[in-house]
Parts: C-alpha cells; sequence; structure tokens
C-alpha cells in the first residue's frame, strides 16, 4: 500500500493536526538506549534522522497527537506501576498472552518482550496496519526476528471486538487461541493474560470509553492476577477538556480516579472482584517545565 496516497484518519477528540515539528524531538537517556539497542544505530544524530523519517511517514498515515509529539518515542509500559506483574505473567502462567490496544509501532510490547515476555505470546492491534510495518522499519525488524503477532481493525466494530460479559473462573480452562491465524481479537475471549492501553481511552466519548472497558473486560483471563493497565489524560473531576499543547488542540473526555474506579470496579466487572489503581500525576510535555499535562497511571486486576 502506498502511505502517501491515502486519505489520513482523524480521531474525534483531536482537532488540530500541526505540520510537524522538529523541535519536539528530546530523547531521553533510557529511551536512547532503548532505541540503540533495537535498531543497531549508535551514533545520536542518525539515530534521531531514522526516528524523524518514520514518524514523517506515519503522520501520513495517521496525523495523531502522540506520532506529532514523540510519544512513541517514550518508553511507556515499563513506567507502569504493574509492569512487573506482567512481566511475571509472562514467566509464570502457562500460555500467557499479552495484548498492547492500539498499539502504533509496538513499541511497548517490544519493551516487554526485551525484558523477558515470551515474544511469540504477545499481540499488537491497531486500526492501522501500516503503523505495525512502520514499526518494523523503525526498529529495523522483521516478522522472523519479531515474531509477534499483529490483528487490524477497529476495535469499536463487532466483528474485531465484540462485548463480552467477563469470564468466570469455570472458564479458565478453555484451550488457549492458535495466535499464528487471528483475524479478529475475539477469540482471545477469557484468555488474555494482560492487556496495555496506553494513550487510548482518552480518545474517545465517555459512553464509548466504557463500550472498551467492557470489550477489553471480556478478553481478560478470570485468574487471579490478570490485568488491565495504562495511562492516559485525566482530571481531578471527570468531564471534557479542551487543552492545546504545542500547536496540538484537543478536546477530550477524562475522568477521575473516582469515576474510572467506579466504572471498572461495578459496571464493568461485578464490584469487588478486580483492584483498580489510579495515580493521578503531572507529566512535563517531552521533557520541558514550560507545560504539562494530568496522567492517570491505572490497572486493574482480577481478584
Amino acid at each position: 500500500m502506498n502511505l502517501t496516497d491515502q486519505e489520513p484518519a482523524k480521531i474525534e477528540a483531536q482537532l488540530s493536526f500541526p505540520p510537524l515539528d522538529e523541535s519536539l524531538y528530546k530523547l531521553g537517556p533510557e529511551d536512547a538506549a532503548f532505541f540503540k539497542k533495537l535498531t543497531g544505530i549508535k551514533d545520536d544524530v542518525t539515530l534521531k534522522q531514522h526516528i524523524l523519517d518514520i514518524q514523517a511517514k506515519a503522520y501520513k498515515v495517521a496525523p495523531y497527537g502522540c506520532i506529532y509529539i514523540f510519544a512513541f518515542a517514550r518508553r511507556r509500559l515499563s513506567g507502569l506501576p504493574g509492569y512487573q506483574q506482567v512481566l511475571r505473567l509472562g514467566r509464570e502462567r502457562e500460555n500467557p498472552i499479552l495484548l498492547d490496544i492500539g498499539c502504533c509501532f509496538g513499541n511497548d510490547i517490544r519493551e516487554a518482550a526485551l525484558d523477558g515476555f515470551p515474544a511469540a505470546r504477545v499481540i499488537g492491534s491497531d486500526l492501522h496496519p501500516e503503523l505495525w510495518n512502520l514499526g518494523h522499519e523503525l526498529f529495523k525488524s522483521s516478522p522472523e526476528t519479531f515474531p509477534a503477532h499483529f490483528v487490524g481493525g477497529d476495535a469499536f466494530h463487532p466483528e474485531m471486538l465484540a462485548v463480552a460479559p467477563p469470564a468466570s473462573v469455570q472458564t479458565t480452562e478453555a484451550p488457549s487461541p492458535d495466535l499464528n491465524n487471528l483475524t479478529s481479537l475475539n477469540p482471545l475471549r477469557g484468555c488474555v493474560s494482560a492487556i496495555h492501553a496506553a494513550s487510548f481511552f482518552h480518545l474517545f466519548k465517555e459512553d464509548k470509553q466504557l463500550h472498551m472497558a467492557r470489550a477489553l473486560a471480556g478478553l481478560l483471563s478470570a485468574e487471579p492476577g490478570s490485568v488491565i493497565l495504562g495511562a492516559h489524560a485525566g482530571a481531578q473531576e471527570k468531564g471534557v477538556i479542551n487543552e492545546v499543547y504545542k500547536g496540538l488542540e484537543v478536546e477530550m473526555f477524562v475522568h477521575s480516579a473516582e469515576s474510572w474506579n467506579a466504572m471498572w470496579d461495578g459496571e464493568v466487572f461485578k464490584k469487588g472482584t478486580v483492584k483498580v489503581e489510579a495515580e493521578l500525576k503531572e507529566v512535563p510535555l517531552r521533557g520541558e517545565d514550560d507545560q504539562s499535562y494530568l496522567t492517570f497511571f491505572w490497572s486493574v486486576t482480577r481478584l
């Protein structure tokens, strides 16, 4: 597919689509080490140009804010409180599965694989398969050298991901699905050990966030310790916010810690069957001290 000829995708939470700004590129020491290790590019200038080239291709496919502000160049999964639990599931659970919903280039699951989660038990999913393919270009990998799986499609379409009740203990013995031939996420129902959703929920209005939470809950294994975790914009009180970050205007529905907890523990899952942790932190925008945004770091764990 020609990446330059197709109609760029839009998201309703994003109101502006500014031209790319190279000055926003800032790679921290740990992020730089991660990219250098996986790409084999040791020179900082060469690495920067490589990342800028991939960013430009991706922005033509999907001019998303996370691509514009280089959020894809920041290690996110390993910074979440539940990350060690994810790695433990990868080590200790029989046939573990890690799903990254809205995976973009697949950075986060590559990090998990690097830290020991079996790459062949990892699945990325995104609306745009082109971004997954660009991930191979970004990290100079191939399906052979990085054998994770990818399922492309609209997660709000029932043929891709239908809402189903959370799995019960009685369904934990269901056979593990064949990850090599997935065409949707539905065969994963009740089988996923860990689900990562970063910079994802805040893209949607309140009713769609609840819908997606219910859909993902149906995929999660009922085994204690199974976890859904992520990070996204939040606020002290739930509601719609309108913000401008470096020329990028967004209008998003965001939860408070209280409303986020109540949604998962009571609406999505039967009350008392999960532990919800949600911490609201002020995060600098790409390492700058002149602008920051409130971000939820959260996890939902089956008890």
